[in-house]
């Protein structure tokens, strides 16, 4: 296996909070699905539910977008989605995720 297809063997954590709609935000807890080669990059999927909270949930599925190389080797996703529509209103998520080694 080669330097390269070693590097796309490997995920991404994050933890943050969605978007503070209908009066309150919730917990979004992830780790992501394994790289998913696009063009001279990648990309991750990802698809859960964040943290029931208020009385109920709500589910994502989403794609990264493409590596952003940090100067330390590792690197980061930006990700940005909506989670499905419940309790009368749906939630904003975006940000980076945690780095990981390769680019």
């Amino acid at each position: 296996m080669s330097h390269k297809n070693n590097e796309m063997r490997h995920n991404h954590g994050s933890v943050t909070h969605t978007s503070c709609d209908h009066g309150h935000a919730h917990q979004c807890l992830d780790i992501s699905g394994l790289a998913i080669p696009r063009g001279e990059s990648h990309i991750h999927q990802s698809e859960n539910w964040v943290l029931y909270e208020y009385g109920h949930a709500h589910y994502y599925k989403a794609f990264s977008g493409p590596s952003l190389p940090l100067p330390n080797g590792y690197h980061v996703h930006h990700w940005d989605f909506y989670t499905t529509m419940d309790d009368g209103h749906r939630h904003h998520v975006k940000g980076l995720d945690m780095p990981a080694p390769g680019v």
